[in-house]
C-alpha cells in the first residue's frame, strides 16, 4: 500500500529511480546510457566520421564538460590537463607559448579548426587563444605523426578544435569569470535563423588583464598584460539529402605586453625601459561544401592572414603571413573497402623585417606552394579486424618531392577490448622565425649554420583500450599506449655552444622520442568519477662532437615524467559538484648561460593543482562556479630572467670575440636572457564565474 520507490540500474547505464503508488498502471521507466559509454563520433584520425572505437587510429576526445572542470580563458591553457600534452611557455616576458605532445616541441603539433589546418607557423602561438569555449563541440587529439593525411607540421600530433553545430547549441549562452588577480574573461554565443534554410551561430570572447604584479621582485611583470577580443561566426545551410554546406569566420585582435613594471607605451622600441609588446591582427575563413552529386565528394577551403607588430626591447619584428588551403576528398565504399581519395594545395606567403626574407636584391618575401594528393583504404578483414593503408605525395616548391606512407591495424574481439597498431612517416619544413620566439628577442644572435633540409620521422605506436564493468554498476576504462619515433635531419636549437647565440642546423646524427602512457577512467554510480593519466618520455638526440664521436643529449624543456588527474564528486540532493584537477611534471634541462651561471641547469618536480565548486540550478539553465587555482602557490625561481636589472646589457663587459667576461658588477658573466622558463609565474589565486544558457 501507499508510495513506493523503484530503482533500476544496469551495467553501463545511469541509475534511475521513480516514485510509484499501488494501483498505478502503464508505468514507463527509461534508463539512459552513461556518457562515458557513448561511442563518440570522431573525424581527425581518418578524415571521415566514424565511431571512436571503430577508428583504427587512436583519437582522444575532450568535450566541454572536461574543460569546465578547470575553467581557463583559452583552450591553450585548458590543455594542461590532457595526458601527454603540455602547454609550454617560451618566454618569461611576453608569455607566448606552444603545445608539446609526447615531449616534442610545439612546431611539431598541428592545430586544426573544424579539420582545416589554418593555424601554423607565425600563428601557432595564437592558435588556441581567443577561441570562445562556448563555441566548442569537442577537441580531438591524435598523438603521433599524421603527415600522410594532413601534410607538413603534423609530426608530433595534432589538435582539432571542432565548433558546435547550430542544432546542438542553445539560443543564447553566457560565461563570465574573474580572478583575484583582476583577470576578466567573457564568453558569449547566440544563434538565429535566416529563413528556413540558413542557421547562424555567433560567438564573442573578450579577455582583459591590466593589473601589473611583481611577486618575485625582479621588477618584471609576473605575467603579461593582455587586451584580447575574438569574434566567431558560423553559417550552416540546409540542403537536399543532408548535403553539407557551412562557412565560418573568426577575427582576433590582441594587444599584449610584459616587461619592466614602470614601462608605458611611450617607451616602446627604446632602450630606456624594457618590454616585449605585441599587436596582433588575424582573420580566418573556413568553408566546406558537398558537391550535389550521388558520390560523396567534399570541397574544403580555408584562408587566413596574420599581421604582427612586435617590439622586443629595442628590436622590432614586423611580420605578415597569408595561408590559402584548398582540398577535395572523395569517400567511396566498395565491398569491404572504405576508401578516401583526396587532393590538396597549400599556398604560404611570409614576410618580415629580418634576414629570413632578405635577398641579394633586397627584401624577398617567402612564397611556398605545396600541392599534394593522398589515398587511404580502410579494409574490413572480418568482424574483429580492420586494416588501413595510406599514402600521400607532396611537392614542396622549395624542397621537391615528399612521400609519406602510413598503416594502421585494429583488432577488437569485443566492445570492451581494442588493440591498435599504427606506423608511418612524417616530414616538416622548418621556418625558424615563425616558430622560435627566442630567435626574435634580440637576447641572442641567431646563427643558421647551413641550408636547412626538411625533417623526416619514422613512427610506430601501439594502443590498447580495455573496459571493465563491475556488478555495482561502476566502470573502469584503461587506455595504454607506447610509441617510438626516429628523426633524421632534425633541427634542434643549440643553446649550449655559445651563451650569446642560438645555432640552427640539421642534426648530424639522429633523434629519438619513445615512451609509454596510461589513462585510467573510473566512474561510480554514486556521483564520483575521476581520470588519472601518467606518461613516461625518453627524448634524446645523438650528434657528432669535434673528435668525431657520438654525444647523447636530452633537448631543453623536455620532461621525462608527467601526470594529470581530474576528480569530481557530485552531491546530487543539493546539485553541487566538487572538482579537483592537477598536473605533475618531472625535471627538465634548462637553457643556462655558460659555466658560471648560478641558476640550476635542471628544474625541480613541480605541480599545478586546482579545486572548484559548481552549483547547478534545476533545469540546468544556469550555474555558479568558483574555487582556487594553483593551490600550492608554485612559481619558478625568482632569478629566472638573467640580469633583469640590465635588460639592454649596458653594464656587461665583452671580450674581443663578443663573449661576456666576469667583472665585479657581473661575476657570473651573464647577459640578459628571458628564455630560462618552464612554468608560469602566476601564483595562487581565487576565481568566480557564472554560466547561463537559454534553449
Amino acid at each position: 500500500r501507499g508510495r513506493h520507490v523503484i530503482e533500476v540500474s544496469y551495467v553501463g547505464y545511469e541509475k534511475t529511480s521513480r516514485s510509484l503508488y499501488v494501483g498505478d498502471h502503464d508505468v514507463n521507466l527509461t534508463i539512459a546510457l552513461r556518457s562515458s559509454e557513448l561511442n563518440e563520433v570522431v573525424v581527425t584520425g581518418t578524415l571521415k566520421e566514424m565511431d571512436r572505437l571503430d577508428s583504427p587510429v587512436p583519437v582522444e576526445v575532450y568535450n566541454p564538460s572536461f574543460f569546465k572542470r578547470n575553467p581557463t580563458p583559452s583552450i591553450y591553457e585548458a590543455m594542461q590537463n590532457v595526458n601527454g600534452v603540455r602547454p609550454q611557455l617560451n618566454c618569461n616576458v611576453c608569455n607566448t607559448g606552444d603545445i608539446h605532445i609526447n615531449g616534442l616541441e610545439g612546431p611539431y603539433t598541428m592545430i586544426l579548426i573544424d579539420g582545416m589546418p589554418i593555424v601554423s607557423g607565425l600563428a601557432s602561438v595564437y592558435g588556441l587563444s581567443g577561441i570562445p569555449t562556448s563555441m566548442i563541440e569537442r577537441v580531438e587529439v591524435v598523438k603521433g605523426p599524421a603527415s600522410s593525411l594532413y601534410g607538413s607540421e603534423a609530426l608530433g600530433g595534432l589538435i582539432n578544435v571542432i565548433t558546435k553545430k547550430t542544432s546542438s547549441s542553445p539560443v543564447i549562452s553566457l560565461d563570465l569569470m574573474t580572478t583575484t588577480w583582476q583577470e576578466y574573461n567573457a564568453d558569449a554565443a547566440f544563434k538565429f535563423n535566416l529563413g528556413k534554410k540558413v542557421s547562424v551561430l555567433s560567438g564573442l570572447n573578450y579577455f582583459n588583464y591590466s593589473n601589473p604584479i611583481d611577486n618575485n621582485g625582479d621588477n618584471f611583470t609576473d605575467i603579461t598584460l593582455q587586451n584580447r577580443i575574438s569574434a566567431f561566426q558560423k553559417w550552416n545551410i540546409d540542403r537536399k539529402k543532408n548535403r553539407l554546406f557551412s562557412v565560418a569566420a573568426r577575427y582576433l585582435y590582441e594587444d599584449r605586453w610584459g616587461g619592466e613594471m614602470d614601462w608605458t607605451p611611450e617607451f616602446r622600441g627604446g632602450d630606456s625601459l624594457y618590454a616585449e609588446s605585441i599587436y596582433t591582427n588575424r582573420w580566418e575563413l573556413v568553408s566546406t561544401y558537398q558537391l550535389p552529386i550521388q558520390e560523396k565528394v567534399l570541397f574544403m577551403v580555408s584562408l587566413n592572414q596574420h599581421d604582427q607588430n612586435s617590439v622586443y626591447g629595442n628590436v622590432p619584428y614586423y611580420a605578415r603571413q597569408n595561408i590559402g588551403f584548398v582540398q577535395s576528398t572523395w569517400d567511396k565504399k566498395l565491398g569491404r573497402h572504405d576508401m578516401l581519395t583526396g587532393a590538396a594545395v597549400r599556398y604560404t606567403f611570409y614576410d618580415d623585417n629580418t634576414t629570413a626574407t632578405e635577398g641579394i636584391a633586397g627584401n624577398e618575401p617567402s612564397v611556398t606552394w605545396l600541392p599534394g594528393m593522398f589515398f587511404q583504404d580502410e579494409i574490413g578483414l572480418n568482424e574483429h579486424n580492420k586494416l588501413l593503408l595510406g599514402l600521400r605525395y607532396d611537392f614542396n616548391s622549395n624542397h621537391g618531392n615528399i612521400w609519406t606512407p602510413r598503416f594502421a591495424y585494429k583488432w577488437s574481439p569485443n566492445s570492451k577490448n581494442v588493440v591498435r597498431l599504427n606506423g608511418g612517416t612524417g616530414y616538416r619544413v622548418v621556418n625558424l622565425f615563425t616558430e622560435e620566439h627566442a630567435a626574435l628577442t634580440g637576447a641572442r644572435e641567431v646563427i643558421i649554420a647551413d641550408a636547412l633540409d626538411p625533417e623526416k620521422s619514422y613512427n610506430l605506436n601501439v594502443n590498447v583500450v580495455r573496459k571493465v564493468y563491475f556488478k555495482s554498476g561502476a566502470m573502469l576504462g584503461l587506455d595504454a599506449s607506447t610509441w617510438y619515433t626516429y628523426f633524421t635531419n632534425q633541427i634542434i636549437p643549440d643553446y649550449d655552444s655559445d651563451p650569446n647565440q642560438i645555432i640552427y642546423d640539421n642534426l648530424n646524427g639522429s633523434s629519438t622520442t619513445r615512451g609509454v602512457s596510461l589513462n585510467a577512467e573510473l566512474d561510480f554510480m554514486n556521483g564520483f568519477r575521476g581520470t588519472v593519466g601518467v606518461t613516461y618520455m625518453d627524448v634524446f638526440f645523438k650528434k657528432q662532437n669535434s673528435s668525431g664521436g657520438l654525444v647523447t643529449k636530452r633537448p631543453v624543456l623536455t620532461e621525462s615524467w608527467a601526470g594529470v588527474w581530474s576528480m569530481a564528486y557530485t552531491i546530487r540532493p543539493i546539485r553541487l559538484t566538487v572538482d579537483y584537477t592537477g598536473n605533475l611534471y618531472g625535471p627538465m634541462r634548462l637553457p643556462t648561460l655558460g659555466p658560471l651561471d648560478p641558476r640550476d641547469s635542471r628544474s625541480n618536480w613541480w605541480s599545478i593543482q586546482n579545486i572548484q565548486l559548481t552549483y547547478e540550478s534545476r533545469g540546468e539553465q544556469w550555474e555558479v562556479y568558483g574555487g582556487v587555482k594553483n593551490l600550492l602557490n608554485f612559481t619558478p625561481p625568482s632569478n629566472s630572467i638573467a640580469r633583469s636589472h640590465d635588460p639592454f646589457d649596458k653594464s656587461v663587459t665583452f671580450d674581443s670575440s663578443g663573449q661576456p667576461i666576469s667583472t665585479a658588477e657581473n661575476p657570473y658573466a651573464l647577459t640578459f636572457d628571458p628564455s630560462y622558463v618552464y612554468a608560469p609565474n602566476q601564483g595562487i589565486r581565487g576565481f568566480l564565474g557564472i554560466r547561463w544558457k537559454l534553449w
